[in-house]
């Protein structure tokens, strides 16, 4: 307890991503004074290099295009595929997430968010019972204007998508140049393009269009948010949070938090140690670098109890010649590519969700390096816009390896060219038959969406029999960590006797995720993070977490 304040609110959000400014514009409009800290110099977290999906069963938008969902249809689907994964994914955590996801998309419509549904994207797991598809949404391209001088501190414009790009344009637009549909897909977005510019819109895509609309909205709330601020510590009474010491431009200042803490400061991905100790490898990840696990460490000081913190939104990734990692979606999942171990096998379905390959990657007990092969079929058809233009540059860091035979690809990769080659004969006979009789590859909707209809008979397998060949280096990254601080259905942090710590929220990547250690489907991060960031200020709003 401090006998000092510099500054006291109804409620004190840390982290400017998703979570935190869902947080922030409940609570601001439910008139509570509202404080919001971004620990780097820019603002919109993970968020705002995502791409900006929300998985949200039975949202408003769906009900209106005429597609059947249910909150018991979605619960069945997670009980189907997270099955039981303790607290964290709770059957109240699960049920909290569900009935509230259409209220929180309506919500925020009315606030200004100007929502688009991704209709052909797939849950993950389409053929488990529950499944659907189109059950996500995302914001619309947003005009980065509005914000005025504000956007030059924004993540997105550092490193976002200045272009009106939407997740439901890149399955298409990855493939522009090999199929009609693509090709159609690509014209419209290069017309959308032009549209904007030509109107004087300086557009946002995909997370950046989410966070931008977002900060939009918090700003024309008249809250202020603090940059380079991050929470060092947890200021307690009695056992509940009553405040947060903020360190500003080089100053400690102790905040007093009237109502709640919100802690949705992003996970720890970047956080080498944690990552080695928790994970067992350094850490290849796509999340931004303020990811370090502070809010989860002062959650734990003062009392919350941890959950899943061996898990993470893994993925296959690239590995660039600086040391950044790039996540890989459709590109492993195109026909005529393989992923393969080592000893130049595979060892897993390509296509499936980037979690469950992460999964595979991390448990396949063959040491050495991983690579995805791919034949000239592949590189001319199927946009890798990490390779373009920098072929020689990945060449010469021993991470891009090109040869006109698999037989010298392999000796370049190391591997026994006779194993490999074997492999590759295997999967090639797959590809004719369209059956993958190892891994499934191609079976359902979801592997067919980053497939190529016009590859018969199974659009996610081609023969790898065309040279020259490819070899890129393959990692076992994350687009950030799945386990933090464990919460309730409204978002309160918990003790490790599952008591409630009073005064003290998290959401979004500080907390043990809902969807255990699956991802059900496109937006299976942010759309929990906006839903508990939500959930946590209605219920602080309510008057139950006031503190004295």
């Amino acid at each position: 307890m401090t006998d000092h304040w510099d500054r006291t609110v109804d409620v004190l959000v840390a982290g400017s991503g998703a979570a935190g400014l869902a947080a922030a514009i409940t609570a601001a409009a439910a008139e509570l004074d509202v404080l919001v800290v971004e620990s780097t110099a820019r603002w919109g977290g993970t968020t705002s290099i995502s791409g900006g999906g929300l998985w949200m069963p039975a949202n408003p938008l769906m009900l209106r295009d005429g597609v059947p969902d249910s909150a018991e249809e979605a619960l069945r689907y997670m009980d189907e595929v997270i099955a039981e994964t303790g607290p964290a994914s709770s059957p109240e955590r699960r049920r909290a997430y569900v009935d509230t996801a259409p209220e929180v998309v309506a919500f925020l419509g009315r606030k200004g968010v100007r929502w688009r549904r991704s209709p052909d994207y797939p849950d993950y797991y389409p053929d488990r019972p529950g499944g659907k598809v189109g059950r996500a949404i995302e914001a619309a391209p947003f005009n980065t204007k509005l914000l005025g001088d504000f956007y030059a501190s924004a993540r997105s414009k550092e490193s976002g998508i200045p272009v009106p790009l939407m997740t439901d344009d890149v399955w298409l637009l990855s493939r522009a140049w090999s199929t009609p549909s693509g090709f159609v897909r690509g014209a419209r977005f290069v017309f959308r393009t032009l549209g904007q510019f030509a109107a004087g819109k300086r557009p946002a895509g995909v997370g950046g269009a989410l966070a931008s609309s977002l900060m939009h909205v918090v700003r024309s709330q008249q809250t202020p948010v603090w940059l380079s601020a991050p929470v060092t510590d947890l200021i307690t009474e009695d056992g509940a949070v009553v405040g947060a010491v903020v360190d500003k431009d080089g100053r400690k200042q102790n905040v007093r938090a009237r109502r709640a803490v919100v802690l949705a400061a992003g996970g720890f991905a970047n956080n080498a140690e944690w990552r080695r100790k928790h994970h067992g490898i350094p850490g290849y990840s796509s999340a931004p670098e303020g990811d370090q696990g502070t809010a989860i460490e002062a959650g734990v000081r003062a009392g919350g109890a941890l959950a899943l913190m061996d898990d993470a939104w893994w993925g296959a990734s690239l590995l660039n010649p600086d040391g950044k990692a790039m996540f890989l979606v459709s590109e492993r999942s195109f026909p005529f590519s393989i992923i393969v171990d080592a000893n130049g096998e595979r060892f897993t379905n390509e296509s499936a969700s980037y979690i469950d390959v992460g999964h595979a990657m991390l448990e396949h007990d063959v040491a050495g390096p991983m690579w995805m092969v791919s034949d000239v079929r592949h590189t001319r058809r199927y946009l890798n816009s990490a390779l373009v233009g920098q072929t020689k540059k990945w060449m010469k860091a021993g991470l891009l390896i090109q040869a006109p035979s698999l037989q010298t690809l392999a000796e370049g990769m190391g591997v026994e060219p006779a194993r490999f080659r074997a492999a590759v004969e295997r999967f090639n006979g797959f590809a004719r038959t369209g059956v993958d009789e190892d891994f499934g590859r191609g079976r359902t909707v979801y592997d067919n969406y980053y497939g190529d209809p016009r590859v018969k008979p199974n659009p996610n397998l081609g023969p790898l029999e065309k040279g020259p060949f490819r070899a890129v280096r393959v990692y076992p990254g994350d687009l950030g960590t799945k386990g933090g601080l464990l919460t309730d259905e409204h978002a309160r942090v918990l003790r490790e006797d599952g008591t409630v710590i009073p005064g003290l929220y998290a959401a979004g990547n500080t907390t043990a995720s809902v969807m255990g250690r699956t991802y059900p489907g496109p937006g299976s991060t942010i759309g929990p993070a906006v839903v508990f960031g939500y959930r946590a200020a209605r219920h602080a709003a309510a008057g139950q977490a006031s503190m004295p």
